[in-house]
């Protein structure tokens, strides 16, 4: 005869901790909220730094800045409305950052401007974004400590 074991697992506090989580996540427009403040504060943060790794100004540019007086100074914030211009659209499973200003995605990517398209500018980009649209290393381990910790204070 063989004695018979029986195992029972009480699984309610899971089901309950599910059960939680699943009610955060229904709406996660503060998740976004969160997400779209970090990206500004990364944003400004290589506004301040000017990169990292954003090439140098031309010298004709700087000569011409220093003519009217905004030399030395930052690259791109001549005025500070570039810097200024980021805003942030929140909805319940996304967020957009970014500028409406005509010249902010040349500052971003890069390319041919001026008259004539003469003028090339090379790519320094204040968000965080590569051309293909994935966050840079950085940017994206904040984004993972962000939901971390949404998710942690979720289940808290």
């Amino acid at each position: 005869m063989t004695d018979l074991i029986e195992i029972r697992i009480d699984s309610r506090a899971l089901e309950a901790a599910l059960d939680q989580l699943a009610r955060a996540t229904a709406n996660l427009t503060p998740l976004m909220r969160s997400l779209g403040a970090e990206l500004v504060d990364l944003t400004e943060g290589r506004f301040e730094a000017e990169g990292p790794g954003w090439p140098d100004l031309a010298e004709a540019t700087k000569q011409r800045r220093a003519k009217s007086g905004h030399w030395p100074g930052k690259m791109l914030q001549v005025s500070g409305q570039l810097a200024a211009s980021i805003t942030t659209e929140v909805g319940p499973s996304s967020v957009l950052v970014g500028s409406a200003k005509k010249y902010a995605a040349i500052h971003q990517l890069g390319g041919q401007a001026g008259r004539g398209h003469t003028v090339i500018i090379p790519p320094r980009p204040y968000l965080p974004v590569n051309e293909d649209g994935s966050l840079f290393p950085d940017a994206e381990s904040a984004m993972v400590d962000v939901v971390l910790d949404y998710l942690h204070d979720a289940m808290a």
